[in-house]
């Protein structure tokens, strides 16, 4: 976790997730605390800090109410690895099911991309006077000494530090970006993607590397642009600057003390509430029993290092619309210390959702239609009316939450977004197309009034 994000108080991660997620109160708490612990725990003497175990939570509710987006937001928040796992697909090839560990090697590649991509940003500003050295070595071909004359009263050193500084000006000036030089470059690795039978990631991410490093490395010279050769220096600069076994380590790290899995659908691989356990049923409590050491606490084997899951922080989900959490096997159930029940979201909760979050879906509709120069307004009418067209679509069919108004907003701007082209003509930012009730009514309320019909469209 960053130093400057090492202090946020539960107050501070609540107020930066409301900026994104309405409602959903007791969530946000759970999970400010659980993060919270992570930093008290950082603070406490090592022998202790071993002994504290993370508060994993398990999220109960519908889908399409903020269970991922949550999870998600926090993840972002503190720039900790975060990756989304399906609990049901660890069944889907049946009893053997999928290995599970590969989901801490999944959050594994996550955090080493986002440590590389940390890591360039920081060398990329301490490898320019390199790439400056070698664009004008380039430029100008150093000439070898004469060893017969002392040193510094070369006439020929004397001209290639005066034509340097003449190049560098320009450089400095982007007046040589379009000049065209002859350069040695390393051919670039081709990435070969090896899709390995479940169990068998280790050995798949070792023959992609093998055939990566077989690939690149061969040099060869080609003719292009100064801008062209600044961006290939670059780029060769920071790869050689990146120091791999820091970086392996720094994942390791990362992963133990920051990172976060979250276990969707967790409910799908109860038992069933009926009592009979069946082959199905033995399945599910089959990666129920797989599970259980991982969030336990055990080491899985990386291409980076061997990783205990001692602490990271695992958030499970599920709607449990036919099971309870105590269909969990009892040991899961204890590693699961946190419940939090996330309530279905009414109109007016769908009405704020459209309009205040950061980023929200009007405001992203708006943006997108900009770029065609057309601008668009929304009344507070035509707000009111699409949420509760999305609730009431909610109760008759399917219950999907929040994920309800994408359909409905991509329905309703349809024909303005076709055409987006010809309508920017008539309107402008001074005198916006204002989408009102009766053009909500218009695009919608045919499909909101036949069950049949909003079920196949919406």
């Amino acid at each position: 976790m960053p130093a400057e994000k090492q202090d946020l108080s539960p107050q501070d991660i609540i107020r930066e997730l409301n900026k994104y997620i309405i409602g959903q109160d007791e969530a946000k708490r759970s999970v400010a605390l659980a993060l919270r612990s992570r930093w008290r725990r950082m603070q406490l003497a090592p022998a202790l800090r071993r002994e504290v175990t993370p508060k994993n939570i398990l999220m109960i509710g519908p889908t399409g109410v903020g269970k991922t987006e949550i999870a998600r937001r926090l993840a972002d928040l503190v720039e900790a690895p975060f990756i989304k796992v399906e609990a049901t697909k660890f069944t889907e090839v049946g009893y053997v099911g999928r290995d599970v560990e590969s989901m801490v090697r999944d959050l594994a590649n996550v955090a080493v991309n986002m440590l590389r991509a940390k890591m360039r940003a920081s060398i990329k500003e301490k490898v320019q006077e390199e790439v400056e050295e070698r664009l004008l070595d380039t430029l100008i071909p150093p000439r070898k000494r004469d060893s017969h004359l002392p040193a510094g009263q070369d006439p020929s050193a004397d001209a290639d530090s005066h034509a340097r500084r003449a190049f560098r000006a320009k450089l400095h000036k982007g007046e040589l970006e379009d000049k065209e030089v002859t350069v040695q470059t390393r051919k670039p690795s081709v990435g070969l993607e090896i899709m390995g039978p479940p169990g068998m990631e280790e050995i798949s991410n070792q023959l992609q590397s093998i055939f990566k490093k077989a690939g690149g490395g061969r040099e060869t010279r080609r003719k292009i642009k100064i801008s062209e050769a600044r961006r290939i220096f670059t780029e060769e600069a920071i790869e050689n600057n990146v120091n791999e076994e820091e970086l392996k380590a720094r994942t390791v790290q990362a992963v133990e003390q920051n990172g976060i899995i979250f276990l969707d659908e967790i409910d799908k691989i109860t038992q069933s509430t009926d009592g009979r356990l069946g082959v199905a049923g033995v399945s599910r409590e089959g990666v129920q029993r797989d599970l259980l050491p991982i969030i336990e606490g055990s080491t899985v084997k990386t291409p980076y290092g061997m990783i205990r899951t001692d602490h990271i922080l695992f958030v499970a989900s599920g709607a449990f619309h036919l099971s309870t959490p105590a269909d969990l096997i009892p040991e899961l159930q204890g590693r699961l210390p946190v419940r939090v029940n996330l309530r279905s979201l009414q109109p007016k909760d769908l009405e704020r959702i459209l309009k205040e979050p950061d980023n929200s879906l009007i405001l992203q509709y708006q943006a997108l239609l900009a770029t065609e120069g057309l601008h668009i307004a929304f009344d507070d009418a035509a707000i009111e009316s699409v949420a509760n067209i999305a609730w009431q679509v909610n109760e008759n069919t399917e219950n999907i939450g929040a994920r309800r108004l994408h359909t409905l907003m991509e329905k309703l701007l349809e024909d303005v977004s076709f055409d987006a082209t010809k309508l920017a003509k008539k309107y402008s930012a001074t005198n916006p197309l204002v989408i009102d009730a009766k053009m909500v009514e218009k695009q919608l309320g045919e499909i909101r009034q036949d069950k049949d019909l909003s079920r196949y469209v919406l």
